[in-house]
């Protein structure tokens, strides 16, 4: 009789799949399985009682409340029962069974309380007693530890689930250490001090030889760190780093990078462990890594002598590392005199004597290494540059070293060699102003730029960005990736090539996509018309403090020579497509066609009646339109913000895209302070150029930052009505 019934469960299991509006017709009949003896029957009974829970909400709450008991008691027996050669599996009775009944249970105890209370008992007993030195018994274990983390809150019970995890982590076999690490990530979101205890045994199989395992352990990891233990945790991860493998030490660095700049506690520490990964390992570390160290070091004051010489030390034994090179060659070039005469030395640095030819020394190595690219040699030399004010006794080798470069292959470089070379001959009395120190790089501001402080997911958004020890505030994605609703996951990591500088700079992919313009293809969800972007607006105004290309270039004096000598190397256009105003005066005398600044819009051609482009509660945004005589592609805008509420908006912030067929140039606002309750009105100038005009009508997307009472806020929207002959 067992037989033709096993049957008509397994069909049973097939019709509610297929259609599940049947489900009602056998909960019944399915809960009268449920109490049968025959293993075969029982199996087949539960696993249809299981599938009926999934597809039907009245066969949920009908098998929670008339056979939670049955089924754990059911469960109990099977426990407890006595050899049956029959069912006995590796000493285990039944373990299909097992787990059939664990699952059932899972879906009846998740998100009820009684129905948890009454089943916390027998999974105490299973996962006490159950053998875990067979695959059945872990089988078994795996499937109880997976009941607990699921069903309604026991902290008993989620310590001793845990701790079973844990006891898998020593197992030998890789497949149940690997689905144990994917289970403490969960469990980590439900009790993470219990996750803490097996901190230790985690962290050694970040070590093991399974690429697998390691990447799985390395997360884990980066999820136990907090401000109690980031340093220990970071000194096992740095002394490994030495140790693995060069496919591994990408992933590493990454993580040890990260969990530095989220709990460091102090900036001498930040420093430290840096310069160790840098050491170890900066061919693997990203560009807006070393970029916030840089921001970091130019803020600490009082360790700017200890940092120079810390990266001294370290560039005369780990020359192959490219991004510790560039710190270094920045550093000595900043602050090189502290370097030689031992300014702000500390108690727990040891004695070093560099004489102003050593620090010339190590920066002309970096200059001549074949190995050093634009980026690195580009540097150096603007090091160069520095020092020779600063070391008058080595001016003239410093010169010949310059010179070397006039007749470089690389134009860049050779460019370079040619205006220091005549800064030294002819310019002698304003060197000393030229090449002064950088001031402080706001970090706040370099943060909020290289990576966006607020994400793209909501249209207004509140909170302040959260300040890391070292003076960091955490970002969240790519300002401009946010802008274009973009992951900042996906971003590719940027290049040493020495390509774009600012593409680097930015850690965004700014070159065109793979799709070919002309071709068609379907919307994906939850995109618009602005799906096809392959350029970006602008890059923040100007008057928003030093930004990631102050350790680049000194933008805000609004003077070219300043522009190319104060940084690290001058920057190339984004693309064709947009323009970044650092400066409105400079690079209206560098970017040619743009015409006459659009600021009496009524002397420019026919006049069009204003449009309300964005207007929310606390803000509206004005755009009135002009047109340049005889270019009617070219629209010039002029934008007006008004601050709708009782609160004086500080930090205000304009930026805006548009699709890869317009080309899209901002000038700066005329101020960053908006008046509350319509008191006055801050006012910034666009200019548009449609390609095809006439064919395709103006789009943008825009993004409003500002702050209110020190809270970030963050507007987003897309304007699409514009008049249709723009």
């Amino acid at each position: 009789m067992s037989t033709p019934r096993i049957a008509a469960a397994l069909c049973s299991i097939r019709i509610i799949k297929k259609v599940p509006d049947l489900a009602e017709n056998f909960i019944n009949p399915a809960a009268s399985l449920l109490k049968e003896k025959h293993h075969g029957v029982l199996i087949t009974g539960v696993q249809l009682c299981t599938d009926l829970c999934k597809v039907s909400s009245e066969a949920l709450e009908y098998f929670r409340k008339k056979c939670t008991d049955g089924l754990v008691k059911t469960l109990r027996d099977i426990a407890n029962s006595p050899y049956a050669p029959e069912y006995d599996i590796a000493g285990i009775t039944d373990p299909f069974l097992h787990i059939r009944l664990l699952k059932l249970l899972r879906i009846l105890g998740q998100g009820d309380a009684d129905a948890s209370d009454c089943m916390n008992d027998i999974l105490a007993q299973v996962a006490t007693k159950t053998e875990s030195n067979k695959n059945a018994g872990n089988a078994i274990l795996y499937e109880c530890v997976e009941t607990i983390m699921s069903i309604e809150d026991n902290g008993g019970l989620r310590v001793l689930a845990i701790n079973i995890l844990g006891r898998f982590l020593s197992n030998r076999d890789n497949n149940i250490r690997y689905v144990a690490l994917n289970m403490l990530m969960k469990a980590m979101m439900v009790d993470a001090q219990a996750v803490q205890r097996h901190r230790a045994t985690i962290l050694e199989c970040v070590k093991d030889s399974d690429a697998s395992i390691q990447k799985r352990a390395l997360e884990l990891v980066y999820l136990l760190v907090n401000e109690n233990n980031v340093k220990p945790l970071t000194k096992e991860l740095i002394e490994y780093l030495e140790v693995s493998d060069q496919e591994f030490k990408g992933d590493l660095t990454a993580k040890i990078c990260s969990l530095v700049e989220k709990f460091s506690p102090e900036k001498i520490w930040y420093i430290d462990q840096m310069l160790k990964v840098l050491s170890e390992a900066g061919n693997f570390v990203k560009d807006e890594v070393w970029h916030a160290l840089i921001v970091v070091i130019s803020n600490a004051t009082d360790l700017h002598g200890y940092t120079v010489r810390a990266l001294y030390r370290a560039v005369q034994t780990s020359t192959e590392q490219e991004t510790l090179v560039r710190v270094a060659v920045w550093c000595i070039g900043e602050y090189g005199d502290m370097l030689v005469n031992d300014v702000g030395m500390l108690d727990i640095e040891d004695p070093i004597t560099v004489t102003e030819s050593d620090a010339v020394d190590a920066t002309e190595v970096a200059i001549k290494r074949h190995s050093s690219d634009l980026t690195t040699k580009a540097m150096a030399l603007i090091a160069l540059l520095k020092l020779s004010s600063r070391f008058p006794s080595c001016s003239e080798r410093i010169r010949d070293i310059i010179v070397q470069n006039k007749g470089n292959l690389v134009l860049e470089l050779q460019q370079r060699s040619i205006e220091f070379n005549c800064i030294l001959q002819k310019h002698q009395n304003i060197r000393s102003a030229l090449v002064e120190r950088m001031p402080v790089l706001d970090e706040a501001t370099f943060s909020g730029r290289r990576a966006g402080s607020l994400p793209a997911a909501v249209s207004t958004s509140t909170g302040a960005p959260r300040n890391l020890p070292n003076g960091i505030a955490k970002p969240a994605a790519a300002p401009i990736a946010d802008l274009l609703d973009l992951s900042s996951d996906d971003v590719p990591a940027p290049s040493s090539s020495g390509g774009d500088f600012l593409q680097d700079l930015l850690g965004v992919d700014l070159s065109p996509a793979s799709a070919p313009s002309g071709t068609s293809q379907p919307p994906k969800a939850g995109t618009d018309v602005l799906l096809d972007l392959l350029s970006l607006g602008t890059l923040p105004p100007a008057q928003s403090s030093s930004s990631t290309s102050d350790i680049l270039s000194s933008s805000q004096d609004n003077k070219a020579p300043l522009a190319n000598l104060n940084g690290l190397s001058s920057l190339p256009s984004l693309s064709p497509n947009a323009t970044s105003p650092a400066s409105a005066a400079s690079m209206m005398d560098l970017l040619d066609g743009f015409g006459p600044s659009p600021q009496n819009h009524e002397e420019n051609g026919p006049a069009y009646p204003s449009l309300v482009a964005y207007e929310s509660s606390s803000l509206r945004m004005t755009f009135n339109f002009s047109k340049q005589p005889g270019n009617p592609q070219t629209t010039l805008i002029q934008a007006t913000f008004t601050n709708l509420s009782p609160n004086v908006y500080n930090d205000f912030l304009f930026q805006a895209a548009v699709p890869k067929f317009l080309q899209l140039h901002l000038d700066p606002a005329s101020s960053n302070t908006l008046p509350a309750s319509g008191n006055g009105s801050i006012t910034q100038n666009l200019k548009v150029t449609n390609s095809q005009h006439g064919k395709k009508s103006l789009v943008m997307r825009i993004r409003i930052a500002y702050k209110m009472k020190n809270k970030e806020v963050l507007e987003e929207g897309q304007i699409s009505n514009f008049p249709r002959d723009l």
